[in-house]
């Protein structure tokens, strides 16, 4: 058996060979991995590739998911300065997410080589189905801009509208959710809330007046009436001591004196708590004191029969017995057998 001799050289550039021919196949796959990631789809222009719609598709979900976040921590950083009111914070918060989301989706069309020029056409073609059945969302979505730049309400305000009264929660792109005392969720468009009345009670002065009236009877004394409501106001909770409470003597009512309890309070969304204290308060005081709270009666006056009216000839006897006979007819004694 013959012992083959090798070369030194030749094994010192075995590796090399192998790792040239390794680096070729994967130059190989490289090339042909982005020959179909740079090759052009067929329902879009040239310029479009599948790998400019996977980083299109990518940005646009990146987008979408950062936004939220940074949104987050924007409102976050914000909440520790204390001079900055939670409705401007949200608001901040809430356009710097919609700036992101704006760039992010140009960023998108961008790799789908889409012309802006073209989104202007596409807008103005949408514009006619706009003025057609979309209407009321365009107006939700603008007024949901009114609501956020104008800032008539803010989150947290307490609102009413029509017989719906909460706090507002969150001011959305086309609605508003306002969260009742009940815990129940009232979604409003945001064009009702920019076009129709509402009461704002937490707008400007946080400070809000709730008005309680009562009535007492005619036969009260009106100064014992004011002392005892002034007391029923004291050492309430939420109830302010500056401006202090005031009592109005409104008017003569029919069946009694109607007046007027005006409390202040820092708390306007607790106002129909504030005005069940005090009410069971002055019910206590009011026993207490002996002042009457009166109900609406109504007087009956019952007329017995009239006697009837005598005449001058009703008061002839001649006339009157030509009557009787009249209308009598029978004799005395077939009226009596009758």
């Amino acid at each position: 058996m013959e012992l083959v001799e090798l070369n030194p050289s030749f094994l010192v550039s075995l590796p090399f060979s192998a790792a040239a021919l390794l680096w070729q196949d994967g130059a190989g796959i490289l090339r042909r991995i982005w020959s179909y990631i740079s090759y052009p789809l067929p329902f879009f222009n040239d310029r479009v590739s599948v790998g400019r719609v996977v980083i299109g598709i990518a940005v646009l979900l990146l987008t979408l998911s950062l936004s939220g976040r940074f949104s987050s921590l924007l409102d976050r950083r914000l909440a520790k300065r204390g001079h900055i009111d939670p409705g401007l914070r949200y608001t901040i918060a809430r356009l710097v997410r919609y700036l992101f989301v704006i760039v992010g989706v140009l960023i998108a069309l961008k790799q789908f080589s889409i012309d802006l020029t073209s989104i202007a056409v596409l807008f103005t073609a949408l514009s006619v189905g706009i003025g057609f059945g979309l209407q009321y969302i365009a107006a939700d979505i603008v007024s949901g801009f009114i609501l956020l730049f104008e800032r008539p309400i803010r989150v947290g305000d307490r609102i009413t509208i029509g017989e719906d009264e909460g706090d507002v929660q969150s001011i959305n792109l086309r609605t508003t959710l306002v969260m009742t005392n009940d815990r129940i969720a009232i979604i409003v468009p945001n064009s009702k809330l920019v076009s129709q009345r509402l009461i704002n009670w937490s707008y400007g002065d946080p400070r809000a007046r709730i008005s309680i009236p009562i009535s007492v009877s005619t036969k009260s004394d009106i100064d014992l009436v004011t002392q005892t409501l002034l007391l029923a106001a004291e050492d309430v909770e939420n109830v302010l001591t500056d401006p202090p409470p005031k009592v109005q003597f409104l008017s003569f009512g029919g069946y009694s004196l109607d007046f007027r309890l005006l409390v202040w309070t820092r708390q306007p969304n607790r106002h129909p708590q504030i005005k069940s204290d005090i009410n069971y308060r002055i019910e206590k005081l009011f026993r207490e004191r002996g002042i009457e709270i009166p109900y609406p009666t109504q007087e009956v006056h019952f007329r017995g029969p009239q006697p009837p009216i005598e005449t001058d000839a009703q008061n002839s006897p001649a006339q009157a017995k030509g009557s009787d006979e009249n209308a009598h007819p029978f004799s005395p004694r077939e009226r009596d057998r009758l």
